[in-house]
């Protein structure tokens, strides 16, 4: 390739002329109509509050969730939604206790709001006491879907808990968790904002020397964050929205929107100190920084997307928000901010404008003999940085591959798992009373699994009592309750009994299978594949959390190949349009996973084994890893990390153009960009950072993941790796071969210098 370009795309100049004189003409107009629409949006934004879910992890039609649907629908039973835990001084076998148990059980019987119910008391079931014997459980299953059973138990915790008579009361279920999940995350949303506004604001200050483009910038986001907010809205009529998603609208969206807004503000600075006047600037900007603004944009949007191949409701609402934000962020900084820039003349240029002009006057002194001959030294810590990476190119990826492989190492021994109440702090009430279930109980008899047999109808086949037995049979398998009674290592220990009959009904029978096995654990796991492989009288179908969570790493098996083939052909089809090259998109893709990677082994070693914990805040440490959060983090990283491949590939096309030098070429995108692209890291960083402050495990988690990613993006990537190994490449990473570079010429996009677009 030519230092000319040849084959770095056409310019395409006349549509965005046309743009920026007619929102010259009418900006004030526009201006005002964005404020409008801005506070409408806003209003209904609101709105998405309170009409979230916690839930959304298992796929609809999995052979757990179905075998959930029928429990609830033929057999009006399951795991509860609610559980209380009563509590009594001595013990609840007591007469005052047990007496004040049973008003309790009966008051609870004949709520409308209640489908099913299991009470120690009448019946003093021994699975629902604790060893001491001064804790009884009482489970409720409730009617209505996820949204209504959280009201529900909501409004029966705010009855019964605290002391009643002799007894003591606290909650715990999902639906309580899920109450808790939303309200906790809205909690730290507020805080991630307070912690993260005057940050960002302060370090766009620092950056531009100027409260008005730092404001503009943040407006940007603002805008991005809003329309999000009110899709989200708006989609909660139609889908399950996940209470996370408004945490990554916020973190994302503020992000990308001032990175973006860096980006073309600090281009349109450049241009008004290089002596052109306020309409001039923002048409070079919106030439230059705007159309990688429009890539990078493009690129986060459609790397979301690949959350889609999940058939879950959690990554599918990740999706909608990711999608929503990134693409409102990237219009907002060429539609709007070009026109506050027009408005703004020449008030957001004073400060850096002077020392970009005093810049480029000692570099202009300098001679551009030496720049075309491919001499032409540095200027700042960059240049230096990238000129002493290129002297010894392999030296450095000797060196940085190794580091990056040696963070990735403990995602070797990764143990996936799903939240459950852990995911809340541990000062929680509802994770409080859940460990109380977990230590106090001999058997996990609120978190069984359950067995369908459709079709099943006679209550008296010997088949089901042989299938019971050999049930009864499998590891960790402590006992199996049917309608033909009660069987414990093979052996039916008790027959049956008056509420044997709910285990049977026109629609079929099903077994409850008591286990001591941890539903989201490794043992958990390998019981529902022992289960689902018994021969079974008609097919069964078997659901409970263990079994929720072997469907969900399937599903995300599944789709986890389809999800990286649309992000590397998403990256590789637009780093080629937008640069013409075919290495280039290949080189991209390898240094993203390499460092998310690294990222990834971080995460295990932090969350999952629990080293560190000072560093990013107390949590509870399960030995496992949510399924769902690497998958959430490989699309956004991959995303974002664009942003900073795309700016500093536009710089370098732009000297490669000018002095057909790869190291100049190099060496000055990355002197010319680095400030900027570090400031952009660190404005990232600052937002992710604050969502990591969260007293949620999957938040905490997530805002670390991306920090540091983000991080190792900006430092060993950027300004180590991507100079040492385009220096390897040389020409190379312009090659493209014949018919790439005719489709490139008709339909690729390409940054054009400032001189070109004057």
């Amino acid at each position: 390739m030519t230092p000319g370009g040849e084959g770095l795309g056409p310019m395409r100049p006349k549509g965005a002329e046309r743009l920026v004189h007619l929102r010259s003409r009418w900006r004030y107009a526009f201006l005002a109509l964005t404020v409008l629409v801005t506070v409408g949006l806003a209003f209904v934004g609101l709105g998405v509050f309170g009409r979230l879910t916690g839930g959304g992890w298992t796929p609809a039609d999995a052979e757990s969730a179905r075998a959930d649907a029928v429990l609830r629908k033929d057999f009006h039973s399951g795991n509860p939604d609610l559980v209380l835990l009563v509590g009594a001084p001595r013990s609840v076998d007591e007469p005052r206790a047990a007496a004040a148990g049973r008003r309790l059980t009966e008051r609870l019987r004949t709520d409308s709001r209640v489908q099913h119910l299991d009470s120690y008391w009448p019946r003093r079931d021994p699975s629902l006491v604790s060893r001491d014997r001064r804790t009884a459980l009482v489970s409720l299953r409730l009617l209505g879907g996820e949204r209504e059973a959280t009201r529900t138990a909501e409004s029966i915790r705010r009855a019964v808990a605290g002391t009643t008579g002799p007894l003591t009361t606290s909650v715990a279920g999902r639906a309580v968790a899920s109450r808790e999940l939303e309200a906790q995350s809205q909690r730290d949303l507020v805080r991630a904002e307070l912690i993260a506004a005057p940050l960002v604001l302060l370090i766009l200050v620092l950056i531009f020397g100027n409260v008005l483009s730092a404001l503009l910038a943040l407006f940007a986001g603002g805008i991005a964050v809003v329309g999000t907010l009110a899709l989200l809205r708006v989609l909660t009529e139609f889908t399950q929205v996940s209470v996370f998603a408004v945490n990554l609208t916020t973190a994302l969206g503020f992000a990308l929107a001032i990175d973006y807004g860096l980006f073309l503000i600090t281009r349109h600075r450049e241009e008004l100190a290089a002596g052109r006047d306020v309409g001039q600037a923002v048409l070079v900007s919106l030439r230059t920084a705007g159309r990688t603004v429009f890539f990078s944009a493009l690129t986060v949007t459609l790397s979301m997307s690949a959350l889609l191949a999940f058939p879950l409701h959690f990554l599918r609402s990740l999706a909608y928000a990711g999608m929503s934000v990134a693409a409102l962020a990237g219009l907002t900084a060429v539609l709007v901010l070009p026109v506050c820039l027009l408005v703004a003349g020449h008030r957001v240029g004073h400060r850096v404008g002077r020392r970009v002009g005093r810049r480029r006057g000692a570099a202009s002194s300098a001679g551009a003999a030496a720049d075309s001959a491919g001499t032409w030294r540095g200027r700042g810590f960059f240049d230096r940085t990238a000129r002493t990476v290129m002297r010894r190119p392999l030296l450095t990826v000797v060196l940085v591959v190794p580091a990056l492989l040696c963070l990735a190492s403990p995602f070797q021994r990764v143990e996936f798992g799903l939240s459950d109440d852990r995911a809340l702090s541990a000062s929680s009430p509802v994770h409080r009373a859940t460990d109380v279930m977990r230590k106090d109980f001999d058997t996990q008899a609120t978190d069984m699994a359950s067995i369908v047999l459709p079709g099943l109808t006679n209550a008296s086949s010997p088949d089901l009592a042989d299938y019971a037995r050999r049930v009864s049979l499998t590891p960790h398998v402590l006992r199996v309750d049917t309608v033909t009674g009660s069987y414990t290592a093979g052996v039916r220990q008790a027959p049956p009994t008056p509420m044997s009959a709910r285990f049977s009904g026109l629609g079929g029978s099903w077994l409850s299978v008591v286990t001591d096995a941890e539903p989201y654990s490794a043992e958990g796991g390998r019981l529902v594949r022992a289960l689902r492989a018994l021969s079974a009288p008609v097919p069964a179908l078997v659901g409970g959390d263990a079994a929720a969570l072997v469907d969900t790493r399937a599903v995300v098996g599944d789709g986890l190949g389809r999800a990286a083939g649309i992000i590397v052909l998403v990256i590789f089809t637009l780093l080629f349009l937008f640069t013409g090259s075919v290495l280039v998109p290949v080189k991209a893709v390898v240094l993203n996973m390499l460092s998310l990677t690294a990222t990834f082994g971080a995460v295990v070693y932090l969350f999952q084994e629990g080293h560190l914990r000072w560093l990013v805040g107390d949590f509870i440490v399960t030995g496992t890893t949510d399924t769902l959060l690497p998958v959430l983090m490989f699309c956004v990283t991959f995303g974002v990390s664009m942003d900073y491949e795309m700016f500093l590939l536009s710089r370098i096309m732009e000297e490669y153009r000018r002095t057909g030098d790869t190291t100049t070429a190099v060496a000055g995108g990355l002197e010319e960009t680095g400030r900027l692209f570090t400031a952009a890291a660190l404005v990232i960083a600052v937002t992710m950072a604050a969502m990591a402050t969260s007293h949620l495990t999957p938040l905490k988690l997530l805002g670390v993941g991306l920090t540091l990613a983000v991080v190792l993006d900006a430092t060993l990537v950027r300004m180590l790796l991507v100079p040492a190994i385009m220096k390897m490449a040389g020409r190379a990473n312009w090659w493209c071969p014949a018919p790439l570079r005719h489709v490139h010429a008709k339909v690729g996009f390409t940054e054009a210098a400032s001189k070109a677009a004057a």
